[in-house]
This record gives C-alpha cells, structure tokens and sequence, in this order.
C-alpha cells in the first residue's frame, strides 16, 4: 500500500492583482483614475487657454501679467482689417472642403476595389499605393513644386489640390478598405443574384452601409488639409494664400507679433473645433466598423 503524497502549491495570483494597482484601496485607485484624467485634460486644454489669452491681451502685455493688464478685442479687429488674412482664411475653407469632396470620390472606389476585387489591377493598385505609403511625406515637396511649375498651376487652387488630393489616396485607401471589409458582402452578392450590376450593388448595398466610415474619413481629411503647412507654403504664393502660411508670416525680421498671431490661431482653431464636435460622434461610430 502506497501512500501519495501531495505537495503543496503556492497559491495564484489573479493578473488584476498583480504590479502597483493591487497595492492601493479600491477608493484609492479610482482617486488616482480621476487625477490621471485631469492632468491630461489640463495638459490638452492648457496650450489652447494660454493661446486663447494670448490672444486677448494688447501687444504691451505679451510677456507679464499684472495688476492692470487689460483685455482687449483689437487684437481680432487688426486681424479681421487685414485682406489677406481674410483672403487665407477663404482659401483654406475652400480649399479644404474641395479637397475633402474629391478625395471621398476617388478614396471610396478605391477601398472598395482593394477590399472586394482580387487579380492584377486590383494588386497592381494596391502596390502603388504601398509603394506611395512607404515615402516620406517630406520627400514628396520637391517634385511636387517641379511638377506644379511646369504644368504652370504653381500658386493656384488645383496646384494646391491635387497634391492633397493625391496624399489622401495614398494614406485614407487604407482606411476605405479596413471600412468595406468590416461589412459583410453577402447582401452584395444577392444583388447580384437580383440582377444588380457590379457598380449597382455598390451604390445601392455597399456604400449606403458605409456612411459612418465616410463621415468619420470626411471630417479627418477636411481636418488634415486645414492644417497642412508644408504644401501650403512651398505650393502657394500671393495669389493663392492659405492661414496656416499668413500665420507664420507674422515672424519676420522685426521681431514676432504673438497677439496677432494668436488672434489669427483662435480663427483658424474655431472651425476646426466645430466641425469636430458635431462630427465626433460619426468618428467614433465609423472607426467602430
């Protein structure tokens, strides 16, 4: 008879009770949770606020606050005064929803052909688009700029767009696809069963279902090519100025005008921040498919 002997086993540890959060009460770490959000709240919200305040102080009062120190709205009366800061900022919009429409275009097709579509144009597509991907986006600025003065658009709307145009394909076909890829092709198939043509199903099945991946694209381009500068600047000159450019235009060799340069920030920033707070949720929903 033999009697079995039993070693005993140190006992486990769950995972979640593991590293430094196992040693704080559960009051404690939501404490730490709540401080962790508010610090990196404070440090997202703070570079804006001190730019909003910036932007409401006279010249005078760039570099100190005292007792007196005043706000004042002429800084954003100067700005408003000035053509050309009025013109950039009618560039810009135009320029970023043109952008915007004629990338959707181009950018839907082409998720969908890389997502549905298999054979050589469809992998051919596909490399010269991995090929584009894997450039330096600086490296695109001078042939660009050759390109653009020799097909004499240098300075003007398509000289500006086509570049964007051609950076939105290359970088947001990705994401079409990762979208087309998210929904199920069967009610495709049957309306091709029904009849529907290849193009047919796309309109009527695939890109209906594809909505929330297009508005969450669409407020990602738009916000891309308001923000654009290198183009902007190597691109355009006094016909076809831009904010982000006139923004910088404010450094010259006399010294910086922060005030109006942060007026001219609070302009540019206002539109951004609209079109992402009606469009955060569409983000949100499209980067779910």
């Amino acid at each position: 008879m033999t009697v079995a002997t039993i070693e005993a086993q140190p006992p486990t540890i769950a995972k979640s009770e593991r590293g430094f959060f196992s040693l704080m009460a559960p009051g404690a770490r939501k404490a730490f949770f709540y401080l962790l959000v508010i610090a990196v709240g404070f440090l997202v919200a703070f570079p804006v606020l001190w730019l909003t305040l910036t932007s409401l102080r006279p010249a005078s009062g760039m570099f100190y606050v005292h007792r007196g120190t005043e706000f004042t709205l002429e800084n954003f009366v100067e700005v408003f005064a000035n053509k050309t800061v009025i013109k950039a900022y009618v560039n810009s919009a135009i320029i970023a929803t043109l952008a915007t429409v004629l990338s959707l275009g181009i950018t839907v097709t082409s998720g969908y052909m890389l997502s549905r579509f298999r054979g050589p144009i469809a992998s051919g597509w596909f490399s010269i688009i991995y090929v584009f991907r894997c450039v330096p986006y600086i490296s695109w600025v001078l042939p660009l700029y050759i390109v653009t003065q020799n097909l004499g658009v240098y300075d003007t709307y398509l000289g500006l767009l086509l570049p964007h145009i051609a950076v939105h394909i290359c970088f947001f076909s990705w994401l079409m696809k990762g979208f087309f890829d998210g929904i199920d092709p069967s009610m495709e198939y049957a309306a091709l069963i029904d009849g529907c043509s290849r193009w047919g199903a796309f309109v009527r099945v695939a890109l209906p279902s594809a909505i929330p991946g297009l508005a969450a694209l669409s407020v990602l381009c738009w916000l891309w090519t308001w923000n654009e500068f290198l183009f902007a600047l190597l691109l355009t000159s006094h016909n076809t100025p831009v904010l982000t450019v006139v923004m910088a235009q404010f450094v010259h060799e006399l010294g910086i005008e922060w005030n109006l340069m942060s007026a001219t920030a609070v302009m540019a920033l206002g539109p951004a921040l609209l079109i992402t707070f009606f469009g955060q949720k569409y983000i949100i929903t499209g980067l779910k498919i």
